[in-house]
């Protein structure tokens, strides 16, 4: 057997993270996701890959923070669009890249406690704030609570829109248009409400 040789961490770490994608996109996520599996298809040594990142844990959240850190610029450019819009397009941005919802959803199942869904909380709840004063969402809402439902909502239909296609009998090309719509007029209906009234 070729002996591998001991490449840098700037070199490898790339090869790591877009083999955990490959391989979750063909073998799925019940298909025995290990270290080894990871270094055969990145083409590095598994020894590496362990000192590097220890468990596979970790290794999924580095792998995380890599689509999130790469795909941020696209998310930051949405920054400045009122509350509806800027949902929509992250949703998009999400159904561009399953693949974190994905290993987000591993994490989330196995229980990792390290793992977190809102790396940048702090920044999206200033977002909000801003939208709520702007009076881009209702003075009254819960914007945090709305932050957490949007999640949500993308996250889950990306986990689960292949069985909502062939529940519904749509492609997930013509599902993903209706969903972003619906998305897009319920956010747009929630922002024009009238606030809620008490009830006592």
């Amino acid at each position: 057997m070729e002996k591998r040789r001991r490449r840098d961490r700037s070199e490898t770490d790339p090869l790591v993270f877009e083999a955990v994608r490959r391989i979750l996109v063909r073998d799925g996520v019940l298909a025995g996701f290990t270290l080894q599996t990871v270094a055969d298809e990145a083409g590095v040594n598994r020894v590496q890959i362990y000192q590097n990142f220890g468990t596979k844990q970790a290794l999924l959240r580095a792998a995380i923070l890599d689509i999130l850190t790469r795909t941020r610029e696209e998310r930051d450019a949405h920054q400045e669009l009122p509350f509806p819009q800027r949902r929509r397009k992250i949703f998009e941005q999400f159904l561009q890249n399953p693949d974190v919802v994905r290993l987000e959803a591993l994490l989330a199942q196995d229980g990792d406690a390290e793992f977190t869904v809102f790396p940048w909380l702090a920044e999206a709840q200033e977002t909000l704030e801003r939208d709520r004063r702007e009076g881009a969402i209702p003075h009254d809402a819960d914007a945090l609570m709305l932050h957490v439902l949007t999640a949500a909502t993308y996250m889950g239909y990306c986990i689960f829109r292949e069985a909502y296609a062939r529940d519904t009998g749509l492609t997930p090309e013509a599902l993903d248009e209706r969903i972003l719509d619906t998305f897009g007029d319920v956010l747009k209906r929630l922002v024009q409400a009238e606030p809620a009234e008490e009830i006592s």
